[in-house]
């Protein structure tokens, strides 16, 4: 699957029986997203007890993850055109594996700034690949079938988001710590540093063996059977299509406008699986019943994936579907904000707004599909750096939640879902019109 002289070959030249094997370990990599990704889910209110914070410090934790997107997604589309897709990700996997193992020493400590630098290196390594396996499943096969590609492997992704937080849980929480929980504020210093100190070691060993794990991983994508491949067009001038020719990837509207969308898109995900726990918390949910609400959206995710691969495109266009689940994201916020009623539902006793944020998992599944093929659409050689900008995008994930942690204290945890209105309507301005702009003069809109 490679040329005889080792160079990468175009993702046109492939047929689709060449593109299996490397959808099948790009799927591979996006289940690594997932499982290191949506730990965050549980890791925010368990750092908030273990070294007690408030809310605003506590989604430090997304922040410190997400933070290294938008410091490493430039460079890391440097290194992949240095070195190319397969050593630029096994790079990314070290760089992982140097971040779960300075857990190690942050639990030793419960220095929570060590565990921040920790979750850091690991998001600059997941940077490195989110950049490299978004482009490549991308670009390796038909165009009008890359949203059911990327929801395969979005459906990859939240699975492993639905597992992640259920075995942390299994492995570093007891049965007895809800009784534990009720008593630190009531025990002296000496015995509540003790009980905490136990309590953050618990991830000493699962993080041992994510690192383990992490470089294993790495060598096997190195010398994986994955094909180096470039974009049809990527090693030539840009787009055809347009009058003027394109000099710089800051010429591209459609593009920027598009990295825009993915920030607000995943700041909009990210709070309806990091922030339910908390949420669920202000309803008197302790953290042991709480921990399976992460997993509920996640779940109502990848029914929304399998939807899109079923639906589209035989039943409905990607940009269809983007419209509609913009669109949907808005409903489901005005019900969050609005819905005001106590009910008992698959054994939780809890306002039914929650419901909703659980439900945002619907919408939220399709729109990160629907916007990477929009926004990549005739790059040509920057696509690479295109790539980069979007992946850039994923910092949403770490100013969202402190967005709403300011505003959860300040407020409620349930006034502060204010903050997803103008995401989504936003959202709904790039799936109708944004996605169309090719020059930066609003005055003619080219329509497809």
């Amino acid at each position: 699957m490679k040329n005889k002289d080792n160079t990468a070959i175009r993702a046109d030249s492939l047929s689709t029986r060449e593109t299996v094997i490397p959808i099948i370990i790009i799927g591979l990599l996006f289940f690594i997203f997932g499982f290191i990704s949506w730990i965050n889910s549980i890791l925010i209110p368990y750092f908030k007890i273990a070294c007690e914070l408030n809310n605003f410090e506590s989604y430090l934790v997304a922040f410190a993850f997400y933070i290294s997107y938008l410091v490493f997604s430039i460079p890391s589309s440097y290194l992949l055109k240095r070195f190319g897709y397969k050593k630029g990700m096994m790079i990314g996997f070290w760089i992982m594996a140097i971040g779960a193992f300075i857990f190690i020493p942050a639990a030793l400590t419960r220095f929570y700034l060590l565990f921040l630098i920790g979750l850091f290196s690991i998001g600059a390594g997941t940077a490195v690949l989110q950049t490299a396996a978004n482009a490549y499943i991308t670009i390796v096969g038909p165009k009008e079938r890359a949203l059911q590609r990327i929801s395969i492997m979005g459906i990859m992704n939240k699975a492993a988001g639905v597992i992640a937080p259920l075995l942390f849980a299994a492995v570093v929480l007891k049965a007895s710590d809800a009784e534990l929980f009720k008593q630190i504020p009531s025990m002296s210093e000496a015995a509540k540093n003790a009980a905490l100190d136990e309590l953050i070691r618990r991830v000493i060993v699962p993080y041992i063996c994510v690192g383990i794990v992490l470089f294993i991983i790495s060598i096997f994508i190195r010398y994986s059977p994955l094909p180096e491949i470039e974009a049809g067009g990527e090693a030539e001038e840009p787009v055809r299509k347009t009058p003027e020719r394109k000099t710089a990837i800051f010429q591209f509207p459609h593009l920027i406008l598009g990295a825009i969308a993915i920030f607000l898109h995943i700041g909009t995900q990210v709070l309806s699986i990091d922030t339910i726990i908390s949420y669920a918390g202000s309803m008197n949910i302790g953290l042991l019943k709480a921990k399976i609400f992460p997993s509920y959206t996640l779940f109502v995710m990848i029914v929304g994936y399998i939807l899109g691969i079923v639906l589209i495109p035989k039943v409905l266009s990607q940009l269809r579907g983007l419209q509609i689940c913009t669109s949907l994201g808005v409903i489901l916020t005005l019900l969050i904000l609005f819905a005001d009623r106590r009910v008992m539902f698959l054994g939780q006793n809890a306002d039914m707004s929650i419901w909703f944020v659980v439900l945002l998992g619907l919408p939220n599944s399709l729109i990160w599909a629907g916007i990477w093929p929009l926004a990549l659409e005739g790059l040509g050689k920057f696509t690479k750096m295109g790539s980069a900008i979007l992946v850039m995008g994923l910092t949403g994930n770490a100013i969202m939640p402190l967005i709403y942690g300011y505003f959860a204290d300040a407020y409620s945890p349930h006034s502060a879902y204010w903050v997803l209105l103008p995401c989504y309507l936003f959202l709904v301005y790039y799936a109708f019109y944004g996605y169309k702009i090719r020059r930066w003069t609003f005055s003619k809109i080219p329509h497809k």
